[in-house]
């Protein structure tokens, strides 16, 4: 394992906070459908992914698929079929991918709005995509049916758009506010040019 200073390791085990914020945010908004998809899912892997290594992103994968099981079971009482998953779990990996790739190496502002942009619409476009090929909520399987689709899944586009933009503008935010405490301070004595 390798050895971090305090300022590092800090960093590091925020991804992880971020992570268990994004789960339970999921919670939060369970009983308040306008809110559906304003949590801190989609910025926390984003995230998870821009700070943490490959081998790690089992356990954002495992706390968010434990999440789905319970919210399933417990919240909604559905009977819990994995199957209906596979999709939502496939695109958490790629969440977590997206910030490896854009923002592992470097992150800016527009790296970060990039994924900011690029995470919520791609889970937009993978679940709805889904819904409509299940058949889940009775959409036909004609064009009308799949616009239809989309056009339902809208106001829960802007709820993952605006939560994540605001997850990841506060998570490295937050970061940097860490990083510049743990800076030593350089004094500068009078006269020294």
């Amino acid at each position: 394992m390798r050895s971090l200073p305090n300022s590092e390791e800090e960093v590091d085990m925020f991804a992880y906070v971020l992570v268990l914020l994004g789960v339970l945010s999921r919670y939060l908004v369970v009983s308040h459908v306008p809110w559906l998809n304003f949590t801190a899912v989609g910025g926390s892997l984003l995230f998870f992914g821009a700070r943490r290594s490959w081998r790690e992103m089992f356990f954002p994968l495992a706390a968010l698929m434990a999440s789905d099981f319970c919210l399933t079971t417990y919240v909604y009482r559905y009977h819990f079929r994995w199957q209906d998953y596979v999709t939502t779990w496939a695109w958490y990996v790629m969440a977590m991918a997206l910030g490896q790739i854009l923002l592992h190496a470097k992150t800016n502002f527009v790296r970060g709005a990039a994924g900011a942009l690029l995470g919520p619409t791609s889970f937009f476009l993978v679940s709805n995509f889904s819904v409509w090929a299940s058949g889940f909520n009775g959409y036909p399987h004609t064009l009308a049916g799949i616009v239809a689709c989309y056009a339902a899944g809208l106001p829960f586009y802007r709820n993952d758009l605006l939560s994540t933009s605001l997850v990841l503008a506060a998570a490295f935010g937050v970061e940097a506010l860490l990083r510049k405490a743990r800076e030593p301070r350089t004094s500068i004595e009078p006269g020294a040019a």
